[in-house]
């Protein structure tokens, strides 16, 4: 109880804030955390972007065009069927980051070199 009062001061006191924040350990924090959150985003829409672009989704889509007439919508798809589909869907998608991630990973190597 007397710990929680302690810090609640301690976070509410402006001055320590502004000076913790202009401290050298935590304005590399948040620069390490703003470059780890902007190469997540970039990978993830890398990713997103490959995906969309891959054989397997575009080939489930055309499965579920292809389908006989009236039943051009997912609800007609057996679950079982649905399943393996959205599973395949995912591994193919795994398997693209990864390719992505070991690209770049190559591509740094060949820049440090």
């Amino acid at each position: 109880m007397v710990l929680r009062r302690l810090l609640f001061s301690l976070l509410n006191n402006r001055q320590l804030i502004e000076k913790l924040a202009e401290s050298r350990p935590i304005r590399r924090a948040a620069q390490i955390t703003a470059f780890a959150l902007t190469k997540a985003q970039i990978t993830g829409t890398d990713a997103a972007r490959r995906l969309l672009a891959s054989d397997a989704l575009r080939q489930l889509k055309q499965e579920v065009a292809n389908r006989t007439p009236g039943s051009d919508t997912l609800r007609h798809i057996e679950a079982a069927e649905l399943g393996r589909r959205m599973n395949r869907v995912g591994r193919t998608f795994v398997k693209e980051v990864r390719e992505g991630l070991e690209a770049m990973k190559q591509q740094q190597n060949r820049g440090d070199k």
